[in-house]
C-alpha cells in the first residue's frame, strides 16, 4: 500500500508497468493512470456509462500495485466502501455517472462530516433521470457543490482535456490528503470517452501528498481537533492502535457524540468550513487567456473551455478584444479574480453544456453594468468553435 509516494518498492513497480512517454488513450483511461500515480490504492465502484472505463482500468491495474478493486452492489455501497478504507490509510476513488452521483450524495455528506479524504469521479451525462445515458453534459455543477444536505463546503476540480485530466486527478487526491476532505472530480462524457494523446511522466515527475497523522497520543485522541490551527485535524487511522470514534453525527474533538449541545455543532461545523475558506492557495486553479486587455470575456469549464478557446482565438485574429477564464478549481468559485475580471470588460459570455449553471455563479461577482449572457447548449452534443464566436460576434 502506498502512503507517502517514497516507497521504493512502489516507485519501482510504476517506473516497471508505466513506462514514460506518448500513448493513445481514452480520457476515463488518463483518469485512472493519474490516480494510480498519485498513490489511489483502493478503489470501489459499480459500472455506469460514460465512467466504466475507469473501474475497468483500476479493476486490471490496481492488482499489479498491490491494491485493492471492489465491485460493489450499487453506488450507495461503493462511497461506503471507500470511506472505510479511507480510515484504514488508503487513499481511495470511485467514478460514476449522474444517476450514481446522486446515490453517493448522503455518504458523500457523511464523507464531509467525518472529514474522510477520498475522490469521487462524475463522468457527467445528459439528465434528468436516465436521460441521454451515453452522451455528456455539463448539468451536474450545483449538484457537486450542494447535492448533499445541510451547511457542508465541498472542492470540486473539473479538468478540460485528457492529458489535464491525468494531473488534474492528482491534483484532486493531494488536495483531498491535504484538507483532510471529499473532493469531487466534475469530468463528462465527452472527455472521458475522447481519445488522444496522452504523455505519462516519469514517476519522478510527479509530486504526491499524503494525510497529516497523530505526532503523538494527545493528537490522536482527538481525531477532529485543531492541533495545528489550520483546521485539518490529524487523522488516526484504523488498525495503528488507536482508540478512534468515527460518526456522522455532531461530535466532540474527540469523536464522541453530541447532538444535543448547539456550541458542539457550531464549532465543529464551522471549523469544517474554515478550513476550506482558509486553505484557498491549497485547491484554488484557473488559466487565464488574454486577459490583460480583453474588453469581452469568455468564462467557461470543462469540455466546452476547449472550443470556448477556439473562439477567443478566432476573434482576435478578426480584431475583437476577446479573453478566456477558466476555473479548474469550480468550488470552491475563484469569486474574487472573477470580480476583478468583471470590473474591466463590458461584456462576458458563459458557454455551458447545460441551460445556465456555472453563469449564476459568475452573476455573484459581477456588476449589474456588465452585459452577462449564457451560451448554453443540451442534447449530448458539445459547443462548437463557430457556435462561441458567432455569440462573440453579437456583442462585440
Amino acid at each position: 500500500m502506498i502512503i507517502r509516494g517514497d516507497e521504493p518498492e512502489q516507485i519501482r513497480l510504476l517506473r516497471k508497468l508505466y513506462k514514460p512517454g506518448n500513448y493513445f488513450m481514452q480520457g476515463n483511461e488518463a483518469v485512472a493512470y493519474g490516480a494510480l500515480f498519485a498513490g489511489c490504492r483502493f478503489y470501489a465502484g459499480y459500472p455506469i456509462t460514460p465512467s466504466s472505463e475507469i473501474a475497468e482500468t483500476m479493476a486490471r491495474e490496481l492488482p499489479k500495485l498491490g491494491g485493492y478493486y471492489l465491485q460493489m452492489e450499487d453506488e450507495i455501497g461503493s462511497i461506503a466502501a471507500m470511506i472505510g478504507a479511507s480510515w484504514t490509510g488508503f487513499k481511495v476513488m470511485t467514478a460514476t455517472a449522474g444517476p450514481g452521483f446522486s446515490l453517493m450524495q448522503e455518504n458523500l455528506g457523511y464523507a464531509v462530516m467525518t472529514e474522510t479524504p477520498l475522490v469521487l469521479v462524475d463522468v457527467q451525462r445528459s439528465g434528468p433521470s436516465t436521460g441521454q445515458a451515453t452522451k455528456g453534459a455539463q448539468g451536474d455543477f450545483f449538484q457537486a457543490r450542494w447535492g448533499t444536505h445541510g451547511d457542508h463546503p465541498i472542492v470540486a476540480v473539473s479538468p478540460t482535456s485528457g492529458q489535464d485530466a491525468f494531473w488534474e486527478i492528482i491534483r484532486a487526491f493531494n488536495i483531498a490528503e491535504r484538507l483532510r476532505t471529499p473532493v469531487v472530480f466534475l469530468f463528462d462524457g465527452v472527455l472521458a470517452h475522447t481519445r488522444e494523446l496522452i504523455k505519462i511522466p516519469d514517476v519522478d515527475e510527479v509530486e504526491i501528498t499524503y494525510r497529516k497523522l497523530p505526532q503523538n497520543e494527545e493528537e490522536a485522541k482527538l481525531p477532529f481537533g485543531d492541533p495545528h490551527g489550520d483546521g485539518v485535524p490529524p487523522m488516526p487511522l484504523f488498525g495503528h492502535g488507536y482508540f478512534t470514534h468515527v460518526t456522522g453525527s455532531t461530535h466532540k474533538e474527540n469523536g464522541l457524540r453530541d447532538v444535543y449541545t448547539p456550541e458542539v455543532h457550531d464549532r465543529l461545523v464551522r471549523r469544517i468550513h474554515r478550513k476550506i475558506e482558509k486553505n484557498r492557495e491549497v485547491y484554488e486553479k484557473y488559466e487565464e487567456h488574454f486577459t490583460d486587455d480583453a474588453e469581452i470575456l469568455v468564462v467557461s469549464w470543462g469540455v466546452t473551455a476547449r472550443p470556448a478557446l477556439g473562439a477567443v482565438l478566432k476573434a482576435r485574429e478578426a480584431g475583437i478584444k476577446a479573453g478566456l477564464f477558466v476555473p479548474k478549481t469550480v468550488h470552491p468559485f475563484p469569486g474574487e479574480r472573477m470580480r476583478e475580471l468583471g470590473k474591466r470588460v463590458r461584456a462576458i459570455l458563459v458557454p455551458e453544456m447545460n441551460l445556465g449553471q456555472m453563469i449564476l455563479e459568475v452573476q455573484r461577482y459581477v456588476n449589474d453594468d456588465v452585459l452577462l449572457k449564457g451560451v448554453n447548449k443540451i442534447g449530448g452534443v458539445p459547443l462548437t468553435v463557430e457556435e462561441i464566436l458567432r455569440e462573440i460576434r453579437g456583442v462585440a
